[in-house]
């Protein structure tokens, strides 16, 4: 058995990203596409465009540098800060996962030793 939990960032009491945003970022970076990962995640281009743009804005940080067309076509990349941001996160939530696994194993040791 694997103990799993919802988790996500909060800024003054609103959410400001957790797995999803991350895993779209990740997918933008995959691809080189923004219109390509909302098409994986099943969302319009627009809708995808509006969560990182406001990400970045409550961050205060550009997470994503976009081209447009052109000869070679546009795309999308990931800035440094976007990349630290995943980093930081995924380092983040293995913690989190590792702390709960170890209370998990912990607690059914406990049920399994008698009672003192």
């Amino acid at each position: 058995m694997k103990p799993r939990a919802r988790i996500w960032i909060e800024d003054r009491g609103k959410p400001l990203f957790g797995d999803g945003k991350i895993a779209l970022l990740e997918t933008i970076e995959w691809f080189g596409s923004m219109n390509r990962a909302a098409q994986e995640f099943g969302m319009s281009y627009l809708h995808a465009q509006k969560k990182i743009k406001t990400l970045e804005k409550r961050l205060g940080v550009k997470l994503v540098e976009t081209t447009v067309g052109g000869k070679h076509g546009g795309g999308s990349k990931l800035t440094g800060k976007g990349r630290r941001l995943i980093k930081n996160y995924k380092k983040f939530r293995d913690e989190v996962d590792a702390v709960m696994q170890k209370m998990w194993d912990l607690l059914l040791q406990r049920r399994a030793s008698p009672s003192l």
